[in-house]
């Protein structure tokens, strides 16, 4: 009985064995890198990816932004989604609570306190207020009939206007 569980032992650790060095032989997953969309249409496998982080990340901006008033944590996410896909169907929101968590950072509002930041990472107030005021620029200017575009108007105001439009881009 001993030597048939050992033989069934020495079989199965066979067995795993195996699975594991073929599995090691197949290398490692090839992530997929590509353009960011161009238009709101996703063109291919990887741009479905792109938009599946951007929603991710705006889905986690919007906790940060609303909930917990963590403006630069907020406004991370949303330069990522900038950076990476700016055709993101959703563009509009995701320039607003950047803007709007520039504005409140150039304020010191919410519950990161600009001494609190990083030094490196950290702007001037002035810095803050001039970055709000691209990204509500360009919110308005590029979605004028946004749900974001009025509030964005009214901040606008306090940051001296929307700039032109040439310099919002």
């Amino acid at each position: 009985m001993k030597k048939f569980v050992l033989i069934i032992s020495l079989s199965v650790l066979a067995l795993v064995c195996g699975a594991a060095q073929e599995a090691r032989a197949q290398g490692k997953p090839v992530l997929h890198q590509s353009k960011p969309a161009q238009g709101n249409k996703p063109s291919s496998v990887g741009d479905t990816d792109i938009d599946a982080d951007s929603r991710h990340n705006l889905d986690v901006a919007r906790q940060y932004f609303k909930l917990k008033k963590a403006y630069y944590a907020a406004r991370d996410r949303c330069k990522e989604v900038i950076d990476v896909n700016p055709g993101f169907a959703k563009i509009d929101e995701i320039l607003f609570i950047a803007g709007m968590s520039d504005f409140y950072l150039s304020n010191n509002q919410g519950k990161q306190k600009l001494d609190a930041i990083p030094e490196k990472k950290r702007l001037t107030s002035e810095e803050y207020r001039k970055e709000a005021r691209e990204y509500l620029s360009k919110l308005v200017s590029e979605h004028p009939d946004s749900d974001f575009s009025k509030q964005a108007q009214e901040t606008l105001r306090n940051l001296g206007g929307a700039l032109p439009k040439s310099s919002s881009q």
